[in-house]
C-alpha cells in the first residue's frame, strides 16, 4: 500500500466529510453545537475507521507476510532459519532494491517471489478495506446528521480518548524498554551469578586467548564501574551545584531585568553544545592541562583522569541546575519576601531563610535532573575518562563508567548469546534501577517540604 496514496485518500475523505458536515450545519438555524464541531465530528467518524484499518495493515506484516515467507525458506532447508530476523530483513531489502539479489540460493529466490506476491495482494486488500471503511464512515455519519446532535461533546470525548491513548503509548514504551532490559538481563544472570556481578571487583568482559589470563572466562564484577560512575558524577556535581545555584540566586534576586534577559540565555547556550564537543574539549584541552599542573606540583595524573571528565561534565550540567533553580526561585511569592523584609531581615537573610526553603522542592528536582544527567552521560566519559575499570577514589587516575562499558560491549558485530554482550543489558537495568531510586527519594523530599512550606 503506497504511503502517499493512502495519505491522499485519507485526507480527501476526511476533508470532504468535514466540509459536508460543516456546510449542512451552516444552513440550519437551531443547532445544538456550532457548525465547526459538526464538521470536525464528521471528519473524525471518517478518520477513525480508516485508522483502525491502517493499524491492521501495520500488523499484517508480522501476522501474514512474514510467516508465509519464512515457511518457504525452511521448506527445503531448515538451516536457513538459524537467524530468521536477519533472513527476512535481507529478503525485504532485496524486494525494495536496497540489496543485490542476483547471487542467492533457490530457497531465497522462492521466498523473495513469495514476499513480492503476498505483499502485493495484502496491500491491495488492505487498500480496498481502507477506502471502504472511509466510505462507510462517511455514509454513516451523514445519515445520522441531526440538528440536536451533541457534536461538541462527541468531539471532546474522542479527543480525550486520543489524548489518553497518546499517554498510554508513552507508558507502554517505557514498559517495553524495561521488559526488554529485564529479559536480556535474566539471560545474563543465567550465565553469571548475580552476586558476582553486583559485588565483584574485576571487570574484564573480553575473552582472553590464554587460560592464565584474568579474563579467560570473563570477569563481570561491576563494582569498579559503579565506583567510576559515582566518582565522575560527584566531581561534576561539585562543579555544577555551587555555580548553578549561585547563578540562579543572582539572576532571580539581584540581577537587573536587562542583565537577566541577557545572562540567562547566554548561560543556557551551554546546554545546546553537543556532548561530543565537550568530549573533545575534555580530551584535548582539560586533560593535558591537568597533567601539566600535576607535574608542576609533583603529582602524577593520568591523561584520561576522572577529574578531567568530571570537570567538563560539571560545566555541561550547569544550565540544568541554574535554569531550573532560577525558575523555581522566581516562582516564590513576593509576599514572603516582603513579610521577611518587613520584620527586619536583610536581603541575604530573606534569601537564606525564606526563599530557598520555599523553593527547596524545585531545587531538589533540578539537582536530581542534573545528577541523572551526569550518571547517564556517555560521550564525555568515553572520550576523556578511558576504559580501564579501576576501583579507586583518586580523581587523577583513569576510571570507566557504566555508560562507557555499555558502548564498548555493543560496538561492532556482536553475538547476543555471549555474556559480554548481555552484560550491557545488565548494566543498563542497573543504571535504570539506580536512577529510579533517586527519583523516589527526590519525590519523598519534595512531598515533605512542599507540605511544610505550602
Amino acid at each position: 500500500m503506497s504511503s502517499l496514496l493512502t495519505v491522499m485518500i485519507a485526507l480527501s475523505l476526511i476533508f470532504l466529510s468535514g466540509f459536508r458536515g460543516w456546510y449542512r450545519a451552516k444552513k440550519e438555524v437551531d443547532l445544538h453545537s456550532r457548525p465547526f464541531y459538526h464538521g470536525v465530528n464528521h471528519g473524525l467518524w471518517v478518520a477513525l475507521p480508516m485508522l483502525a484499518v491502517a493499524s491492521l495493515w501495520l500488523i499484517s506484516e508480522s501476522l501474514i507476510i512474514k510467516p508465509s515467507v519464512l515457511s518457504v525458506l525452511t521448506k527445503d532447508n531448515q538451516e536457513l532459519l538459524a537467524q530468521p530476523e536477519f533472513r527476512y530483513l535481507e529478503i525485504t531489502q532485496m524486494a525494495e532494491g536496497l540489496l543485490d539479489g542476483k547471487v542467492v540460493d533457490a530457497a531465497t529466490t522462492k521466498a523473495l517471489e513469495r514476499y513480492i506476491s503476498v505483499k502485493k495482494n495484502t496491500d491491495v486488500t488492505i487498500l480496498i478495506l481502507f477506502v471502504a471503511s472511509g466510505l462507510i464512515g462517511f455514509r454513516g455519519v451523514s445519515r445520522r446528521f441531526n440538528t440536536s446532535t451533541p457534536a461538541r461533546e462527541q468531539v471532546e470525548r474522542i479527543v480525550k480518548i486520543l489524548l489518553a491513548a497518546s499517554s498510554g503509548v508513552a507508558v507502554l514504551t517505557t514498559a517495553g524498554i524495561v521488559l526488554a532490559l529485564l529479559f536480556e538481563t535474566l539471560r545474563f544472570f543465567q550465565q553469571v551469578p548475580f552476586i558476582d556481578f553486583l559485588f565483584g571487583t574485576q571487570w574484564s568482559p573480553q575473552m582472553a586467548i590464554r587460560a592464565d589470563q584474568v579474563g579467560s572466562s570473563g570477569a563481570f564484577g561491576a563494582l569498579p564501574l559503579f565506583a567510576g560512575t559515582l566518582l565522575i558524577a560527584f566531581i561534576a556535581m561539585i562543579v555544577a551545584v555551587p555555580i548553578g545555584l549561585y547563578s540562579a540566586i543572582y539572576l532571580a534576586e539581584y540581577a537587573k531585568p536587562k542583565l537577566r534577559a541577557f545572562a540567562k540565555p547566554a548561560l543556557e547556550i551551554l546546554a545546546g553544545i553537543p556532548t561530543v564537543v565537550y568530549g573533545f574539549f575534555a580530551a584535548l584541552t582539560v586533560a593535558p592541562m591537568i597533567v601539566d599542573i600535576c607535574e608542576a606540583i609533583g603529582l602524577s595524573a593520568s591523561s584520561e583522569s576522572a577529574l578531567a571528565a568530571g570537570l567538563v561534565m560539571g560545566v555541561m550540567i550547569i544550565p540544568f541546575v541554574s535554569s531550573l533553580s532560577e525558575d523555581v526561585i522566581s516562582a516564590v511569592p513576593q509576599s514572603l519576601r516582603d513579610g521577611s523584609l518587613a520584620m527586619g531581615a536583610t536581603k541575604a537573610e530573606t534569601i537564606r531563610k525564606v526563599v530557598l526553603p520555599s523553593a527547596l522542592p524545585g531545587i531538589v528536582s533540578a539537582l536530581l535532573l542534573a545528577f541523572s544527567r551526569a550518571i547517564g552521560e556517555t560521550m564525555i566519559v568515553v572520550m576523556a575518562a578511558g576504559l580501564a575499570a579501576n576501583m579507586t577514589a583518586n580523581p587523577l587516575e583513569s576510571v570507566t563508567t557504566i555508560t562507557a562499558q555499555i558502548v564498548t560491549t555493543l560496538v561492532g558485530d556482536q553475538s547476543f548469546d555471549s555474556p559480554k554482550t548481555l552484560s550491557a543489558f545488565a548494566l543498563g537495568l542497573t543504571l535504570f534501577c539506580f536512577t529510579l531510586m533517586l527519583n523516589v527519594f527526590a519525590l519523598r523530599v519534595v512531598r515533605k517540604y512542599r507540605e511544610q512550606y505550602a
